[in-house]
């Protein structure tokens, strides 16, 4: 009797499945494939450790020596005044661009054209390919002395320059809200896109007014959307560089510049170092407390 006789009509089917099937190969180990991320947070964390280790130098002695005098200086007034500010233009920001953000965010997800949908993200991703500089120089020529914004306003009451929104917080405000839009919308619509239309509906059918609908249904289920959307937009604004060196001048300084000022000109590394361990603080701080909310609102 042939094998193909002595096996069973059912099994016949498995057979031909597991011939047709090519034995599969070993696969790689997971730790190998880990290597490439393994070695880019590697080299980050031993730049945060010589980030650490140079706070804790003297100037002109940076490696070879202990001290605690850079953290002392940065109690001084000075420096603590633009602490302040750093964390609040940072706050401020990001409860623009959050309530920016979330009319954006809601046209991007309820309405039905596929094509409009398309062209909101594009438009919001637009800051995210354009350069930082690019569109700082472009809010300078708009908000300048004669820019477009100042040539607006005398056509329309006479007076040369009446508008100064540059070199100020209020110009820095408009940069930073511009230029981090990305940030916010799309943890919005990710939550807002998660909120079954049907619920609305129901809502209406029942006897709930638009506002209540908003205020009752849409904001408490797209909350942690819109939570993480700002605090992604402050962790990058108390960074941001480039936005209040530009449109700020010298007349508005965050912490990111006098880092910039301390580390370059001034060539005062160990507090230059202090106060990018202070930034990082500040952020990953931020990040913790918005985690603890979130697990408290879960459970």
């Amino acid at each position: 009797m042939s094998m193909q006789a002595a096996v069973a009509p059912d099994e016949k089917p498995r057979l031909r499945m597991r011939e047709a099937i090519p034995s599969a190969k070993p696969s790689r180990p997971p730790l190998l494939l880990l290597a490439p991320a393994g070695v880019l947070i590697g080299v980050v964390g031993l730049c945060c450790l010589a980030i650490l280790r140079l706070s804790f130098g003297e100037k002109s002695a940076e490696w070879s020596s202990w001290s605690l005098g850079s953290y002392a200086t940065i109690f001084d007034l000075y420096y603590l005044r633009i602490i302040a500010d750093t964390i609040w233009l940072a706050l401020v920001s990001a409860v623009i661009t959050a309530i920016v953000a979330f009319p954006i965010a809601l046209y991007m997800t309820r309405t039905p054209s596929a094509f409009m949908r398309r062209a909101a993200l594009v438009s919001v991703m637009l800051p995210m390919v354009v350069s930082l500089l690019v569109q700082s120089f472009g809010w300078m020529a708009i908000l300048g002395p004669d820019g477009l914004l100042n040539r607006a306003a005398a056509l329309l009451t006479g007076a040369p320059h009446a508008v100064s929104l540059l070199f100020n917080r209020t110009g820095v405000l408009l940069g930073l809200v511009q230029t981090t839009i990305p940030l916010a919308v799309l943890p919005t619509a990710a939550a807002l896109g998660g909120i079954p239309i049907q619920l609305e509906e129901a809502a209406s059918v029942l006897g709930a007014s638009r506002l209540r609908v908003y205020r009752e249904i849409i904001l408490p289920l797209a909350w942690p959307g819109i939570a993480a959307g700002a605090v992604l937009v402050f962790g990058f604004n108390t960074g941001a560089f480039v936005v209040p060196l530009l449109l700020g001048g010298m007349k508005v300084t965050t912490i990111a510049v006098l880092i910039r000022n301390e580390m370059g000109p001034l060539l005062n590394w160990p507090l230059g170092a202090a106060l990018s361990v202070v930034l990082v603080t500040l952020a990953l701080s931020i990040q913790a407390l918005n985690r603890f909310i979130a697990a408290g609102a879960r459970s």
